[in-house]
């Protein structure tokens, strides 16, 4: 027998190809076996993608039949403060415009940790209120603003913040680069950039809003800038002389403006106190309206003015005429005093430079109550005033008009009106008789003219302005005739009324003057409430030493700002129509100075 090391060579071999094909079939059955796995490895591979589409295609379905979900974005846009036009002042100074501010928003369905991010986020921004931000990040809403307009360091701490269903958004905010100068006139528009008061709510009723609502595309490059009548510098200025005048003189509050009389443009206006439309936290206090558009007032003496143009126009005295004051006017258990009592007949120029009740008051009586009414009526002075302006207030009228209100009406006591309404009427006084409604919106003398109603003649017109002139000189405005500035002028003092009665010291002061008085371009106002007497005046608080004197202030320093040029000889004829009539400043001189 022999073993496997004593075979021959050549037996070996014959033995190979059996074990390699036992081997070769293994071989190929484990390589079966792998590409068996590999294939349902591939399968299920698949299986998964098309899972994963599926599920991808399920959730676009799923928004597609959720539109608040699917329109979050969308919703977020319906937020965003819209583009607004630019407000300018009359020569293109930018009164209001839009800056882009970066917002943060929230997604509180994909906000993983609430509490986490409260805490974060209010850390960042500490004047958030807790609850409130708790109650906005718990509710199901697609979309929710976390803050508005935040600084570039705020925008960089919550982009570190890295939290899931929170981001930023480029939206518009409203800016108005002169802070408080003309707040009342321009109003303001709040963080959704709505229109909430003045020139601003005025754009929205323009169709602004319809645009916005109907999905127009609005950027300052589409937006036609909004034009103001106003005058920058001027309104700076007399809202300055106005501050300093209600401190000087311990006033609780005060207005002033500058009419345009032969186009009806407000130039400049301010009321004091106003508010940073910037930050409009104290807009809606009761103590900050627009004394001008929004309060009615007994406008005192200045209203004498109309009296006098209705008694002149009505034919019913002439510049010649003399008045009874002899003794004061009594009415039933009622008696018309004057505050400098004469006690004489007064030639119709000392009524008015003496701003006589008694002869006033008779000059009423002369055209009567229904003539009166029919007059104030005409003046614009018995319904509201409607301007752009959207706050504007009814004026206060008797409800019985009797004899006795005529006598105080006439002299500026029982009928409550809007300042600007009592500018208007004087203003179409002085401009040769034409009525023209106050804007504030620039516009031309034609396009004025072509609504303007004449309601006195011109002579009347400038009756009143010689009148005016020899206030200026003569009586109670000598403290706003300014020199060069040829100005006439009108005191008024009313007596406030405290609680149904009227008040022994608590006055309203008003004053109006023209400039210049032979041909007037502007109409300058000015009113204190509950002025002080103080050092210097004597004891008086009447409007002679307080809004009078402010009032020359502002003409001597708006006067070079609106073009005026001083002229330090008079004109040779400034009442040419009174002139051809045959009188003349000698003649008032000498009966005035008969006295």
């Amino acid at each position: 027998m022999m073993n496997a090391d004593d075979q021959l060579p050549e037996q070996i071999p014959a033995r190979v190809p059996a074990t390699m094909k036992r081997r070769r079939g293994l071989l190929s059955i484990l390589l079966t076996t792998k590409l068996d796995k590999s294939t349902r490895r591939i399968r299920l591979i698949a299986l998964g993608f098309t899972l994963v589409y599926c599920i991808i295609g399920g959730k676009l379905v799923y928004f597609a039949m959720h539109p608040e979900l699917r329109q979050t974005h969308e919703a977020a846009s319906d937020t965003v403060a819209a583009a607004r036009p630019d407000i300018l002042d009359r020569n293109g100074a930018v009164l209001a415009t839009d800056i882009k501010v970066t917002s943060v928003f929230a997604e509180p369905r994909r906000i993983i940790d609430r509490d986490e991010a409260i805490d974060q986020l209010s850390t960042i921004f500490p004047d958030l209120s807790i609850r409130e931000l708790t109650e906005r990040l718990s509710s199901h809403k697609g979309f929710i603003w976390v803050k508005r307009a935040v600084t570039p360091a705020q925008q960089q701490a919550v982009y570190h913040l890295g939290l899931p269903g929170v981001g930023f958004m480029q939206e518009n905010k409203r800016v108005y680069p002169n802070g408080p100068i003309a707040a009342h006139v321009l109003g303001f528009a709040n963080l959704d950039g709505v229109g909430i008061s003045g020139l601003e709510k005025y754009i929205d009723g323009q169709g602004l809003s319809a645009l916005q609502s109907a999905g127009f595309n609005l950027t300052p490059s589409n937006l036609k800038p909004i034009v103001s009548s106003l005058d920058l510098n001027a309104t700076y200025a007399i809202r300055d002389e106005l501050a300093k005048g209600i401190e000087k003189f311990k006033a609780k509050a005060g207005g002033a403006a500058i009419l345009d009389v032969s186009t009806g443009e407000v130039i400049a206006m301010a009321s004091l106190p106003d508010f940073d439309p910037n930050n409009p936290v104290d807009a809606l206090d009761p103590h900050r309206i627009d004394r001008l558009t929004v309060g009615v007032y007994e406008m005192g003496s200045t209203f004498k003015a109309l009296t006098i143009a209705m008694a002149l126009d009505s034919g019913k005295v002439t510049l010649n005429s003399k008045l009874d004051a002899r003794e004061s006017l009594r009415y039933g258990r009622f008696t018309i005093h004057d505050f400098e009592p004469q006690h004489r007949f007064l030639a119709l120029p000392e009524v008015f430079t003496y701003s006589s009740n008694i002869g006033t008051a008779r000059m009423a009586m002369m055209v009567g109550v229904d003539g009166h009414k029919a007059f104030l009526g005409k003046m614009g002075q018995l319904t509201r005033l409607r301007t752009e302006l959207p706050e504007s207030a009814e004026p206060l009228v008797p409800k019985k008009w009797s004899e006795l209100n005529t006598m105080t009406i006439a002299f500026g006591q029982g009928l409550n009106v809007a300042p600007l309404q009592a500018l208007m009427a004087v203003g179409a006084l002085v401009n040769g008789g034409y009525m023209i409604k106050p804007t504030f919106l620039k516009r031309s003398e034609a396009d004025a003219m072509a609504n303007a109603v004449r309601v006195v003649k011109p002579e009347t017109s400038e009756s009143l302005r010689y009148l005016m002139r020899l206030n200026a000189e003569i009586g109670t405005a000598k403290n706003a005739n300014i020199d060069g500035y040829f100005v006439g002028g009108k005191t008024g003092t009313a007596d406030k009324i405290i609680h149904g009665h009227y008040s022994n010291d608590k006055v309203l002061t008003t004053f109006m003057a023209i400039v210049p008085a032979d041909k007037p371009k502007y109409l300058f106002f000015v009113m204190l409430d509950e002025p002080q007497a103080i050092p210097g005046t004597y004891g008086f608080h009447t409007a002679a030493w307080n809004s009078g004197a402010i009032a020359g202030k502002i003409v001597a320093r708006v006067g070079p700002l609106l073009g005026i040029e001083p002229r330090f000889t008079p004109p040779a004829q400034p009442f040419p129509l009174l002139a051809q009539l045959g009188y003349s400043a000698a003649n008032s001189a000498v009966v005035l100075g008969s006295h």
